[in-house]
């Protein structure tokens, strides 16, 4: 069983973002919060499901897949991916997937077009990752080249771009990265912010997040990965 009652969890967080959004000045039905379900047993998740909760986040497609297979269908869900995606997984990510968040090289880009092309539907929702501590183990375009990235997407690859993502250093104050990925955004004509996660979510209201991806501080912490597990 989950180490936290998760519909509880879920209502005190949603009155926690809705006061830091008002101490804001903002509204707090521009904030989403995405429960980041990866590697979490059905137990957890059933129940924050059945309390209306519809927005989860995912970091890998396999696993996502086996996940909701034959609740895929759920009047209202939203399956964001929040996890790398290899080109090589693009097909089935826009199949399953109704956002991918980590947009963050041009053979994704590409792929992406030619996925497209291919099956003349449309893509999920785009957001570009920005790697704001430009950290080398980490995915994400680097905030210099957020901007020719971007230009990239859209005027080559024709491809719509809804928002930026970021994951700050752990070890740095994650309000000066909320800071730099609000300001790329809005120069780049960018509303939707998806920062912020268990450990500084009211901070990311603070400076504009639109989408928090919370998952400890809902479902408490998650099992370990499989050992033979590859990224998406």
């Amino acid at each position: 069983m989950p180490e936290l009652d998760p519909v509880f969890a879920r209502a005190q967080l949603l009155d926690r973002i809705g006061a830091a959004a008002r101490a804001a000045g903002r509204d707090p039905g521009e904030i989403t919060l995405t429960a980041v379900s990866k590697q979490q047993p059905w137990d957890a998740i059933g129940p924050v499901l059945a309390a209306g909760h519809r927005v989860f986040g995912e970091n890998r497609v396999q696993e996502a897949q086996g996940r909701w297979a034959g609740r895929r269908d759920l009047p209202g869900l939203e399956l964001r991916l929040i996890g790398p995606l290899q080109s090589n997984k693009a097909d089935d990510a826009c199949a399953l997937f109704d956002v991918v968040e980590t947009v963050d090289r041009p053979k994704l880009l590409r792929t992406l077009a030619e996925v497209r092309d291919r099956t003349g539907g449309p893509l999920p929702r785009l957001f570009v990752q920005v790697n704001t501590g430009e950290e080398p183990q980490k995915a994400g375009v680097t905030p210099q080249d957020a901007d020719g990235f971007l230009r990239e997407a859209r005027e080559v690859f024709g491809l719509e771009v809804e928002g930026l993502m970021c994951i700050p250093p752990q070890e740095e104050e994650p309000a000066l990265h909320f800071a730099l990925l609000r300001k790329i955004a809005a120069r780049n004509g960018l509303a939707r912010l998806s920062m912020g996660m268990s450990d500084d979510y009211e901070t990311a209201v603070r400076f504009g997040a639109t989408h928090v991806r919370i998952g400890s501080a809902l479902f408490g912490a998650r099992a370990p990965a499989p050992a033979t597990a590859t990224p998406s």
